[in-house]
C-alpha cells in the first residue's frame, strides 16, 4: 500500500476513535433535548467541572482512581438533580427559549465558579492506560483513544437501549413529545426532567474523564462542548444514532481536514471545518440526518 493511502487511512482511523468520543459528550446534548425539548449550552462546562472534580480528588486528596471517578459520577448525578430542581424546574412551562438562555448563563457560571474553587492551573488526569502508540501495520493508534471509543461505545448502546426498551426511557420520549398529553397519562413530568439531567451529569462525567486524560483539565476544556455542537446538529438533536454518526462524520471530516490542509495554510482547519460542515447542513437537513422532522401548520 503507497505511503499516501496509508496516511489517508491513518486519518480516517484517527477520526474514528475521535469521532466517537464527540459521540458521547453529544450525548448530553441529545438526553436533555428528548426529555425536555431544550438544548443544553453548558453541557461543555459539564465536563469541564466533572473532570477538575475527579482531577482534585486525585491530587489534592490522594483518593484512587476508581474513587475519584465515582465521586465525580456521584457528584455529577447530584449536580444535575440539584440544577433541575432549584433552577429549571421553576420555569416549567415557560417558552423553551428561557430553558436556553438559563443554561447559557449557568454555562457562564460554572466557567467563573470551577477555577475560582479548584485554581486555575492546568491538572493531569493520568489513566492506568500505556502512552505507547499501538501498531497495527503500517497504522498506528493511540491507547487512550482506543479506550475512549471503547466506553462511548458502551454507553452509547447502553443509553440507546435505555430510550427504546425501558419504561423510563419511553416515559421521557413521551414526556419530550408532548408535556401536557404526558402528565393527562399519569407520567411524572418533572421526575422524568430530573433524571434527563442527571443522566447528562453521568456521560459529562465519562466524558470529563476521557477528555481531560487527553487534553489536560483547565477552563478551556469546556471548548469541547462547542466542537460538540456540530455533531448534534449533523446527526439531529433527538436521536442517539445521529450522534453516533454526526461524531463519526465531524470526526473524520476535521482529521482529514487537518491531515491535507493545514500544510499549505498554517494549520487550524479542523478548528473550523465543522462549522462549515454545520452550516452546510443546516441548508440542506435543518433537522439532521436522524432528526424528528417537525411540521408547523398555519
Amino acid at each position: 500500500m503507497s505511503d499516501t493511502l496509508n496516511f489517508f487511512f491513518l486519518l480516517i482511523g484517527n477520526g474514528v476513535l475521535i469521532g466517537l468520543m464527540y459521540a458521547l459528550i453529544a450525548l448530553g446534548f441529545v438526553l436533555v433535548y428528548k426529555a425536555t425539548d431544550a438544548i443544553n449550552f453548558a453541557q461543555g462546562e459539564f465536563v469541564m467541572i466533572a473532570a477538575i472534580v475527579v482531577s482534585a480528588a486525585l491530587q489534592a486528596y490522594g483518593a484512587p482512581l476508581w474513587l475519584a471517578i465515582l465521586i465525580g459520577l456521584g457528584g455529577m448525578i447530584a449536580f444535575g438533580f440539584g440544577l433541575e430542581r432549584s433552577v429549571l424546574r421553576p420555569l416549567l412551562g415557560r417558552p423553551i427559549v428561557a430553558v436556553i438562555m438559563a443554561t447559557i448563563g449557568l454555562a457562564a457560571i460554572l466557567r467563573g465558579v470551577g477555577p475560582l474553587a479548584f485554581g486555575t492551573g492546568v491538572r493531569n488526569l493520568p489513566l492506568p492506560i500505556s502512552e505507547d502508540p499501538i501498531f497495527l501495520g503500517p497504522f498506528f493508534l493511540t491507547p487512550v483513544q482506543l479506550v475512549g471509543a471503547g466506553v462511548s461505545l458502551l454507553f452509547l448502546a447502553a443509553f440507546g437501549w435505555f430510550f427504546m426498551k425501558s419504561r423510563q426511557g419511553i416515559a421521557m420520549r413521551a414526556v419530550a413529545n408532548n408535556q401536557q398529553v404526558a402528565m393527562a397519562m399519569g407520567i411524572h413530568v418533572e421526575r422524568y426532567f430530573a433524571l434527563a439531567w442527571a443522566m447528562a451529569g453521568v456521560v459529562s462525567a465519562l466524558g470529563g474523564v476521557i477528555w481531560g486524560s487527553m487534553l489536560g483539565v483547565d477552563v478551556q476544556l469546556a471548548l469541547v462542548g462547542l466542537k460538540v455542537f456540530p455533531v448534534v446538529i449533523l446527526g439531529g438533536l433527538d436521536s442517539i444514532v445521529g450522534a453516533i454518526v454526526g461524531g463519526l462524520i465531524v470526526g473524520i471530516v476535521e482529521n482529514v481536514a487537518a491531515g491535507y490542509i493545514d500544510p499549505y495554510v498554517g494549520g487550524g482547519t479542523k478548528d473550523f471545518a465543522p462549522y462549515a460542515l454545520m452550516i452546510l447542513a443546516l441548508m440542506i437537513r435543518p433537522y439532521g440526518i436522524f432528526g424528528k422532522r417537525t411540521i408547523e401548520r398555519v
